[in-house]
């Protein structure tokens, strides 16, 4: 796991990815697959698989959903229906919203 020193990751980030990796692993045994079916059917290599069930937060997120969704562990709480909703709500929300953020120039004077 030398990858994880590359990049400073936050505790919970760290966690996360060690849980998710946790998670995957144990679905991945509990349903009798090897890891290169699954490496195979996500399409990585076994090391790659290796990485994210070890928690390496350095993994593409891409191949982490994959391996999740082909062992199937559920990364969120709702079916294909809800996620849909949930992605079509939060475009209309991000296409009112700016498209960068600016950090103010000119300094504001609040002395009334």
């Amino acid at each position: 796991m030398a990858k994880l020193l590359d990049r400073p990751y936050s505790r919970y980030s760290r966690d996360a990815a060690v849980l998710l990796g946790q998670l995957i692993r144990r679905a991945r045994i509990e349903r009798k697959l090897t890891a290169e079916q699954v490496a195979e059917r996500v399409g990585i290599s076994r090391g790659l698989l290796r990485r994210i069930e070890q928690g390496d937060p350095g993994c593409s997120i891409g191949a982490v959903f994959e391996a999740a969704a082909v062992t199937g562990v559920k990364l969120f709480d709702a079916d294909r229906v809800t996620l849909a909703a949930g992605i079509s709500a939060n475009t209309a929300v991000l296409t009112l919203l700016p498209q960068s953020v600016r950090v103010s120039t000119k300094a504001v004077k609040d002395d009334f």
